[in-house]
């Protein structure tokens, strides 16, 4: 069992100094056995990471258990160290409805998915990580796996312009046959729960999928999942530098909009690419 030497907080994710370096590194050796032989991980793209603090935008994939997140942090502490701290923006109901994995998480470097907390972040010098697409990014159908799935959430793109950093995409391919979604019946649930039916944990999940996969077979809802011994490659692109920067480029809707559309649009454009070489390299 991985122990933290942080302090308790009442508060988790809300405060950086919640991040362990040491509970990090305890982790790395139980990393490196899935990163090799379990995922067989092939990776690219690393000298695109600055020395300078960053906006890392990601797509993750497989569920809960989002292997390729945690293939791409195993690979962030290899080559940079414990110490050189990256915050992932984490959905707050992940406190309430899992308070164990989110204390778990926060010792990585989880905080509340909040601009505020952020900012905090990037004002110590450290870079931030985020996932846009949240939820319904990584429980998207398997038919949509080859897709930037972000929703049309542009609230990094203001933090990046008001924070004036340069953004990094990061892409992977593979994760997301650890797991097959097959539908999202949240609509009807939702239906349900407006009859009437409440909320598991009293938290509205956003999602409720129907996937295949480990330990259950066939899931039904937004359960934990381990991942299928699936090859996943993973991607750093190059940094997306904006026109421009500030508090008014952040409120301009038409810039923020346009700022957007790129971001997706190289991501998009690598992940195909990601996708072409992938699958060349298994015909070989």
């Amino acid at each position: 069992m991985v122990k933290s030497t942080a302090s308790s907080k009442p508060r988790q994710g809300w405060s950086l100094d919640d991040r362990d370096p040491a509970a990090i590194a305890a982790l790395i050796p139980r990393w490196k056995w899935f990163y090799d032989c379990y995922f067989r991980v092939q990776t690219s793209g690393w000298q695109h990471v600055p020395t300078a603090k960053a906006l890392f935008v990601g797509s993750h994939n497989g569920g809960l258990a989002a292997p390729d997140l945690h293939m791409l942090m195993y690979d962030w502490f290899c080559r940079f160290g414990a110490e050189r701290p990256i915050y992932g923006l984490m959905h707050k109901g992940m406190w309430q409805v899992s308070p164990s994995v989110a204390e778990f998480a926060t010792l990585g470097g989880a905080i509340r998915a909040y601009p505020t907390v952020a900012r905090a972040a990037f004002q110590r010098g450290a870079s931030v990580a985020v996932f846009p697409g949240g939820a319904q990014d990584v429980f998207r159908p398997h038919r949509l796996r080859d897709r930037i799935h972000f929703c049309d959430r542009k609230g990094f793109i203001k933090l990046a312009l008001q924070e004036e950093v340069p953004i990094i995409p990061f892409i992977s391919w593979g994760a997301h046959d650890t797991l097959w979604v097959l539908a999202d019946c949240y609509e009807f649930i939702k239906q349900l729960h407006h009859l009437g039916m409440p909320w598991l944990l009293d938290t509205d999940p956003t999602i409720f999928p129907i996937y295949l996969g480990l330990p259950w077979g066939l899931s039904i809802g937004p359960l934990p999942n381990f991942p299928l011994p699936m090859q996943i490659h993973t991607q750093i692109c190059p940094p997306i530098h904006f026109e421009r920067y500030g508090r008014q480029a952040a409120k301009d809707k038409v810039y923020v909009h346009a700022c957007y559309d790129r971001v997706v649009r190289n991501m998009q454009d690598a992940l195909d690419q990601l996708i072409l070489k992938a699958s060349e390299a298994r015909e070989q």
